[in-house]
């Protein structure tokens, strides 16, 4: 089943499984508003019984950031360049920020669990897409990079605050401020990727986890993301509380007591 393929986006579905992939093998994966926009509509397409989402890239690169054509004056084509967007009003270029970010914010719902594919380039807006994900599987060709503060720009795409929530702060400043390369060993080693395979492997170390992430019921690993990915904004007594809640919500249903 593929409910979209366009813009360089296809989605697939086999059963409880969706695959996002980005089409655009001959340009790395480079990334466009069209594909922000397909990439959106990704999440709006997928079934509701989908519990895994996969995301990758076809060819060489995962994503090797932002289409250089858009640093240019004329810009991609049939897209607003930098200085037409500049000169929107502050609503009017907030709102179009915001949809860019669509694409990668619905990689974060509480209902399904989200796994990078990471092989080769992840620069910029392709190193944030990884990070939209929740966890992230590479190859030990993968190489992470934030180049947007050299351009003149900053990371804009969600990639903030799980940058710094995944390797903190002051090596998150680091590794913006610097574009420096951040290659599969250390991205393992800081926390970046959970698990760094031969890039021959990857696709089977992906299956496998996919299988792990499947073999528990859905409802508790939905529990279980959510207490997780909160828990850095409560302190401890409203964690204990929260997980409370969480239990009893778990006791219920498993009793057949549920709303």
């Amino acid at each position: 089943m593929s409910p979209l393929d366009r813009d360089g986006v296809r989605v697939t579905v086999h059963d409880a499984v969706a695959t996002v992939t980005l089409t655009r093998a001959d340009r790395r994966n480079a990334q466009t508003p069209a594909m922000w926009r397909a990439l959106a509509e990704a999440g709006r397409v997928l079934p509701g019984d989908v519990r895994v989402v996969v995301l990758r890239g076809e060819g060489p690169s995962f994503s090797a950031g932002l289409d250089r054509q858009a640093f240019t004056a004329d810009g991609i084509e049939g897209e607003l360049s930098f200085t037409a967007l500049a000169r929107l009003d502050d609503a009017a270029l907030d709102a179009a920020l915001s949809g860019f970010q669509a694409g990668f914010t619905w990689l974060r719902r509480p209902d399904v669990l989200t796994v990078a594919a990471v092989q080769g380039h992840a620069i910029g807006a392709g190193f944030q897409l990884a990070l939209a994900c929740d966890l992230r599987v590479c190859a030990d060709d993968a190489a992470f990079a934030m180049r947007e503060t050299s351009l003149g720009l900053v990371p804009d795409l969600t990639g903030t605050k799980p940058l710094v929530s995944l390797v903190g702060y002051a090596r998150a400043l680091e590794i913006c401020a610097t574009g420096r390369t951040v290659h599969a060993a250390e991205a393992e080693r800081i926390g970046l990727a959970g698990l760094v395979v031969p890039a021959e492997d990857l696709a089977a170390a992906t299956d496998d986890l996919v299988a792990a992430l499947l073999a528990a019921p859905r409802d508790a690993l939905v529990e279980t993301k959510a207490l997780l990915r909160d828990a850095a904004g409560r302190d401890f007594d409203a964690q204990c509380a929260a997980e409370r809640a969480a239990q009893a919500r778990r006791f219920r249903d498993l009793a057949g007591l549920g709303e």
